[in-house]
């Protein structure tokens, strides 16, 4: 683990998925996922939006898309491509709409680039990743049984 201060570890329903956290790109939605990690939100959320070659979603706690932290991110886009297994933020329409709900992609998915702020990628478990259930919405969809910081207890 590089840094465990930036290394998020999901432990999903299929397995561990250890993301490494880029605050160099986007250090608001870094700082903000990590204190939600270490606050216990994202555990037990569901991936309620998976597309076969497109990405997993994920990061609401009400599983419909709609919900969140309700806190509000102020859009942090960079130039970092959006290939396998990057994280990227969700939003609606508003750029600065960004809260809890993050994705990660399976395939690469240029044409959203400099449009979403990406902010990790998947550095173990992009298997794992791909086994997740697919479905818009997913009936019975995978969770996130707990994601932790890398520097917390286990």
């Amino acid at each position: 683990m590089a840094d465990p201060a930036n290394t998020l570890i999901l432990e999903t329903t299929q397995g561990r998925v250890v993301i490494e956290m880029r605050p160099d790109l986007a250090p608001g939605h870094v700082a903000r996922i990590a204190e939600l990690a270490r606050s216990g939100f994202y555990d037990g959320v569901p991936f309620h939006r998976v597309i076969e070659g497109f990405m997993a979603q994920t990061g609401d706690p009400t599983g419909t898309g709609m919900g969140g932290s309700g806190q509000k991110l102020k859009a942090e886009f960079n130039g970092e491509p959006h290939k396998r297994g990057v994280c990227s933020m969700a939003r609606a329409q508003d750029p600065n709409s960004g809260d809890s709900q993050f994705f990660i992609v399976f395939d690469d998915a240029g044409f959203l680039d400099r449009q979403y702020t990406v902010w990790g990628k998947v550095t173990e478990g992009m298997e794992n990743v791909d086994k997740i259930k697919r479905g818009e919405p997913v009936k019975d969809p995978d969770k996130i049984v707990t994601a932790r910081m890398g520097d917390q207890a286990a």
